[in-house]
């Protein structure tokens, strides 16, 4: 049996949001196909993802010098429990489907805020003399984008930096087996976009059943 986060950073719902409409269709054929594996959904907007601020620095100082944790303040004990809770479940975790739309040429802040819990050093990746490896092995992460405009080909790929910056992320820490899915032009389709989502699901359900 594996474990499969399905990590959502859009505050919307499925009935408005693209992203989120094709990331369901995906993972409910994943289930169809695969009944005997666990889907954990984590809603970045629903869950309590702390950011590296002044209290979590201080906190990590505290604890590297050998203080015990009932020395941190209140704030820094819930922070940083929060997100050990997070980069656990991260390790635990087979495989990953993040769904985002695209912000700005990247993706929600939110995802950032949980890329940070879980990229940690010996935890995740380590550092050699032959440079940084990942600690993460045999699994494989799956990325659901939506945009407005068209981002994945063409003279302004360069812009797309939300599936690029999560892929380079993922290998860092050994998820190397990545693949993304974009939903694009939306904003341009006018009467072709329902279409275009249609589309999408379909690629969406016929990829959840490899994955």
């Amino acid at each position: 049996m594996s474990t499969v986060l399905y990590i959502t950073a859009h505050p919307g719902n499925p009935e408005a949001s693209y992203s989120l409409s094709v990331g369901e269709q995906f993972v409910q054929a994943y289930q169809e196909s695969h009944p005997e594996d666990k889907v954990v959904h984590v809603d970045l907007y629903q869950r309590n993802i702390p950011h590296i601020d002044a209290d979590v620095l201080e906190a990590w100082g505290k604890l590297q010098t050998g203080a015990p944790f009932d020395q941190l303040t209140s704030a820094q004990q819930e922070k940083v429990t929060q997100l050990n809770h997070l980069l656990e479940e991260f390790i635990a975790a087979d495989k990953y489907v993040f769904v985002t739309p695209m912000w700005n040429f990247s993706y929600p802040p939110v995802l950032k805020a949980y890329i940070d819990s879980f990229c940690v050093r010996a935890k995740t990746f380590k550092y050699t003399e032959n440079g940084p490896v990942g600690l993460l092995h045999n699994k494989k992460a799956f990325h659901i984008q939506a945009s407005g405009g068209i981002y994945s080909e063409g003279p302004v790929a360069e812009r797309e930096n939300g599936s690029r910056h999560l892929k380079t992320v993922l290998n860092f820490v050994g998820v190397t087996d990545f693949d993304s899915l974009f939903v694009e032009g939306l904003s341009t389709a006018g009467d072709r976009a329902p279409q275009i989502k249609a589309d999408a699901i379909e690629k969406a359900r016929n990829a959840a059943k490899n994955f």
